[in-house]
């Protein structure tokens, strides 16, 4: 994570989506390549619809609210709100959606009872009981959401004879392979590490910034596949890594920083050849993994260089540019795209920090997810993973007090678990939108909206439309001539079905 102190300006959501669609299968438990999305040949006038709604000031939360049907519309009329979906228009392909299976989610997870453990699972890896995950981050050693800070090797062990993942045999090795059968084997995993040892430091600390000694460069790219392999061992299939976690913030917990040409240099002479080498080469490598801020800078810069490109799979990036005073720049993940259009990008990280107990069930949270996905779906990204899937009755735990929101919080003292309206707004998204969807075009005729739109594997569409205002909306689902009239309530967001 980002500096927890920020002061985001949130804007509100409704989204509206069309259809479930299938998990896929997988050679290795993830989905590697995934086929293309059917171009719909069909007239959707006397279609039926069905809608799902959450909003605020209900008890609606992902509900079956309506029933609706495409009828001829024609020329809408200028004062007719309209939300434009082009099934043929089709952009990337989704690889999924979900969150970081981190030290702190399990160890909270542990504390409760196995019908909440259960409950939880179902919450989020189940596509009918919950909302569907298929795309998991975890920590490489410790991260400011660890208990304590911690590595697997001895310190000094430049050889990593001592590499060993025992410590996280008690909680998060068992937590995400539960994660892995509640989702039926179908969880994209990637990792990312926070800090090489303290030794391998030029500030001898895995906390408080630093940079990787020169030295040690092989030694730590060797200390990636052996995360890799020891994790496959234990039944977690790895799909990818990132080179580091936010590359440019000196935080008070685990952290290291690389320049631009620093990971350029440690990609294509260290870490790039070192997979390869340990026959790891179809795993996946993310760049950047760090704000919208300063990507097309570091994109610029690795991807310039031919050696350092071809070990990059995508690009990633988190949401705290506004750590600065600013709005989140979406526009820079555009411009990466658009210059860049053979890597991917993948949103790696996002939280609505900093945690305050009465704010729990405020809208605000799941709102500022709904704006960040819609606009990061449309400016290209690939995959969605927000951050801890469960935090405790503090926002943590945390070894540095750098407590924040989650998506569902558990009181380990009464066992109860709280779903945020965050869980509810991802879940628009995660429920409907499915491995090998094809993101399609989809324009709105109001500022007032925002809007995105997918085509399922199996067909079926989904559209996303998030209603900023305070006021309740009309407006017409118009697609090829055909409409359908949608009432939205203020700050909400809807799933519709065809």
């Amino acid at each position: 994570m980002t500096i927890d102190r920020r002061s985001f300006l949130i804007a509100s959501s409704s989204a509206l989506v069309l259809g479930n669609g299938k998990l896929l299968p997988s050679a290795i438990g993830q989905p590697t390549e995934l086929p293309e999305s059917p171009h719909i040949e069909r007239n959707v006038e006397a279609t039926d619809i069905t809608v799902y709604t959450t909003a605020d000031k209900t008890n609606l939360r992902i509900s079956a609210t309506d029933k609706l049907t495409f009828k001829r519309m024609g020329q809408p009329l200028e004062t007719q709100i309209c939300v434009f979906v082009d099934p043929s228009k089709k952009a990337q392909t989704i690889l999924g959606i979900g969150g970081a299976l981190t030290d702190a989610s399990a160890e909270t997870f542990a504390k409760l009872s196995p019908a909440k453990q259960q409950e939880l699972l179902d919450a989020y890896f189940d596509a009918s009981k919950g909302i569907g995950y298929t795309l998991g981050r975890t920590n490489i050693h410790s991260c400011d959401f660890s208990s304590s800070s911690y590595t697997y090797v001895d310190e000094g062990d430049k050889a990593l004879k001592s590499f060993s993942v025992a410590h996280d045999e008690q909680f998060r090795i068992p937590f995400i392979k539960r994660a892995l059968a509640s989702a039926g084997g179908k969880l994209t995993l990637f990792a990312s590490p926070w800090s090489p040892p303290a030794f391998m430091k030029t500030n001898n600390d895995m906390l408080h910034g630093g940079k990787l000694k020169p030295e040690f460069a092989q030694a730590w790219a060797n200390y990636y596949t052996k995360f890799i392999k020891a994790y496959e061992r234990e039944g977690i299939p790895i799909w990818g890594i990132s080179v580091q976690n936010e590359p440019m913030a000196t935080q008070t917990w685990e952290s290291c920083i690389y320049s631009a040409e620093d990971e350029r240099d440690f990609l294509k002479n260290f870490l790039g050849p070192t997979m390869k080498r340990e026959g790891l080469g179809d795993r996946k490598i993310i760049a950047w993994d760090h704000n919208r801020d300063l990507i097309y800078q570091r994109v610029s810069t690795i991807l310039a260089d031919p050696k350092a490109a071809q070990y990059v799979w995508g690009i990633g990036y988190h949401w705290y540019e506004p750590w600065s005073g600013g709005d989140m720049m979406f526009d820079n993940v555009r411009l990466v795209r658009e210059n860049f259009p053979s890597k991917p990008l993948i949103f790696t990280e996002g939280t609505v920090d900093t945690f305050k107990p009465d704010d729990i069930h405020n809208w605000r949270l799941g709102e500022y997810y709904g704006r960040s996905m819609i606009n990061d779906f449309n400016d290209g990204c690939v995959g969605w993973t927000d951050w801890n899937v469960l935090l405790d009755e503090k926002g943590g735990p945390n070894h540095v007090g750098n407590f924040c929101f989650a998506p569902v919080h558990a009181d380990t003292r009464t066992g109860e678990l709280t779903y945020t309206n965050s869980y509810h707004y991802i879940g628009h998204f995660s429920k409907f939108v499915r491995p090998g969807a094809r993101r399609i075009a989809c324009a709105p005729s109001r500022s007032a909206l925002l809007s995105t739109a997918f085509v399922n594997p199996d067909g079926k569409v989904s559209v996303v439309v998030m209603n900023k205002g305070d006021a309740k909306l009309t407006y017409h689902l118009w697609v090829d001539g055909n409409a359908a009239e949608v009432s939205s309530l203020p700050h909400s967001i809807q799933t519709l079905v065809f």
